[in-house]
């Protein structure tokens, strides 16, 4: 067993639970089962501290984990891919899947710390956990903690913001000056952060607050103020008379989808065209590589939203009713699992998205797929519903936090504005979940997505008849069922012919006609023209839904015949009986 201790001192506090169970019967404990590798989840690990895990996970669990890079990243890291699949139960490429990744965004850190998570809870509760057991067997899993391995990586080794090395970190001109990266921030007061400065103005917008000075804020209509904003703390580098307008990077790897994508002159951080970054690239050339992915699942940090397409509002009627009905019930789903979060629609509750990745795995490839912002701040205040004061904010921040994710504000001889004020928030100090929340908030959105998962397509032969109506002709009637929420096929997908469409095949006797009907009671048919034998089913079946089917077959009383569904979101299923008049009920078997 390896255990993981961090690497700098963790800024969380240590907590006590108490639990009196009065009511035994109604007391809830969760069942405590151990890992084969022991992770702390009060702390966050750098790119290379998270490779480590990702290695001895997959050696701890052979029998479940497959590791692979998918490819480098632009400095040259890796990007691990883990498969997570019962062989017993078949090959990964032959279940429904689920793809789920994070760390999109290099600060978005809790992202990746969520992904580790669900692999971890995921292979310890193999055999221990009867529901996740199952879920195991029935489907596979595809997990890729880090899309953006260099920003991780730039975020943990550099001073930086809350919201600062979030793009891949290809050098950039962001300033259109002729030069690359030239312009960035520095850590001027040397705490290992960079925060925010103000320089001293008597005829500022600005002022220190008079009970915290810590604070500072906009002065009141009609009174002057004694400060003005500067930004992030840095120096004009190349003369242009800005500071810090062409730091590390420039592209973000959320706007480099094809659904959609607009160029940098519409959507900042596009990249010259769809899939351009070889981060990108290398995750769309798995994807389309694996047409059973079903869904997926990219967490990002913050806003606590469940977030689905579209992006933009010209897009609204790209998603059928149909579509929508099944985001809602995943949705809602998530909202009761998830405190103070909200299931969204992007360009409706956000702001407009072109090039999203959610969008293009839902409007590009048929995959039902969420965006999970992992962070909210009422996760953290007493009283998540009042509207509190800054200064009861910054109060209570230190009683919970004892002042660790904040700078005080400090004078400094800035070789530009002269003596300015520097200090504020660390880049620990919003976005990011105070680590003593982190494991929590990895186990509800964990919850959250094996709901989802658990709800990918399931079929199962619901009901066959079989009517004897000559010597050598049969009448057979198949009901198919889902019984699950996710339908084989979205009907977007099958609206734009996105993938294959499912396929109804009968062997072992000559097929005379076949088709569609309403139900089993119907006696007209919608038939097929060319080779009876198999019926293509565009639509797929539905979420919770049924779908009837009719052969005509020539064949000898006794003769066995087969019928098989295929479907690239669900597992096939097949089944074999005897030409005899009867009714089958396979599901309750």
């Amino acid at each position: 067993m390896t255990i993981h201790t961090p690497k700098i001192r963790s800024w969380c506090i240590a907590s006590v639970l108490t639990v009196v169970a009065l009511c035994a019967p109604f007391a809830v404990a969760q069942q405590q089962v151990p890992s084969r590798v022991d992770v702390s989840w009060n702390q966050y690990y750098d790119y290379d501290e998270m490779t480590q895990i990702i290695h001895e996970l997959v050696e701890a669990y052979p029998e479940l984990l497959t590791l692979e890079s998918l490819g480098k990243s632009e400095q040259g890291r890796e990007m691990w891919l883990i498969t997570l699949n019962s062989p017993k139960t078949g090959e990964a490429s032959e279940k429904p899947a689920m793809y789920i990744d994070g760390n999109v965004h290099g600060n978005e850190i809790q992202a990746a710390e969520t992904v580790l998570y669900s692999i971890w809870y995921l292979t310890k509760s193999y055999g221990q956990v009867e529901q996740l057991t199952e879920l195991i067997d029935r489907v596979s899993f595809y997990f890729l903690p880090m899309q953006n391995p260099d920003g991780r990586a730039e975020w943990f080794a550099n001073p930086n913001t809350p919201h600062s090395a979030r793009t891949g970190q290809r050098p950039t001109d962001n300033d259109f000056d002729g030069l690359l990266d030239e312009d960035g921030p520095e850590d001027l007061d040397g705490d290992g952060h960079i925060t925010t400065m103000w320089k001293f103005d008597p005829n500022g917008r600005y002022r220190r607050n008079e009970i915290d000075p810590r604070i500072i804020e906009r002065a009141p209509e009609g009174a002057k103020g004694e400060l003005s904003r500067l930004g992030s703390e840095g120096i004009d580098n190349d003369g242009d008379g800005r500071i810090n307008e062409d730091g590390p990077g420039g592209y973000d790897m959320n706007r480099n989808w094809a659904s959609d994508w607009q160029p940098s002159s519409i959507q900042y951080g596009a990249g010259d065209y769809p899939f351009d970054r070889p981060e990108t690239n290398a995750v769309a050339q798995f994807i389309l590589e694996h047409p059973n992915i079903a869904a997926g699942q990219s967490y990002h940090n913050t806003g606590g939203m469940l977030l689905r397409g579209p992006g933009a509002s010209y897009l609204e009627n790209l998603y059928p009713r149909a579509d929508r009905l099944v985001y809602n019930q995943l949705g809602e789903a998530g909202e009761d699992l998830l405190p103070y979060y909200d299931y969204m629609v992007i360009h409706a509750d956000l702001y407009t998205v072109h090039g999203g990745f959610v969008n293009w795995l839902a409007e590009g490839l048929g995959i039902v797929s969420f965006t999970n912002e992992l962070w909210t701040n009422r996760r953290i205040m007493p009283d998540p519903d009042r509207k509190f004061t800054t200064e009861e904010r910054m109060h209570w921040q230190d009683r919970m936090l004892f002042g660790q994710t904040f700078t005080d504000y400090t004078q400094y001889d800035h070789p530009t504005h002269g003596k300015v004020l520097i200090g504020g928030g660390t880049k620990y100090s919003s976005r990011v979940t105070p680590p003593f929340m982190l494991e929590e908030g990895c186990h509800r959105n964990f919850a959250f997505t094996m709901f989802h998962a658990a709800n990918m397509p399931e079929l199962e032969f619901k009901w066959i008849g079989i009517e004897q109506l000559d010597t050598q002709l049969w009448e057979i009637t198949i009901e198919i069922e889902n019984t699950k929420i996710i339908p084989t096929r979205l009907t977007l997908a099958a609206q734009k012919k996105i993938g294959l469409p499912d396929l109804l095949t009968l062997k072992g006797a000559k097929v005379v006609l076949s088709g569609t009907l309403s139900d089993r009671f119907d006696r007209s048919l919608t038939p097929i023209e060319h080779r009876p034998e198999r019926v293509l089913v565009e639509k797929g079946i539905g979420s919770k839904g049924i779908s009837t089917f009719r052969f005509l077959v020539e064949g000898a009383k006794g003769e066995r015949v087969t019928l098989s569904y295929k479907a690239q979101k669900a597992r096939d299923i097949e089944i074999e009986f005897p030409l005899k008049e009867t009714e089958l009920d396979p599901s309750s078997k």
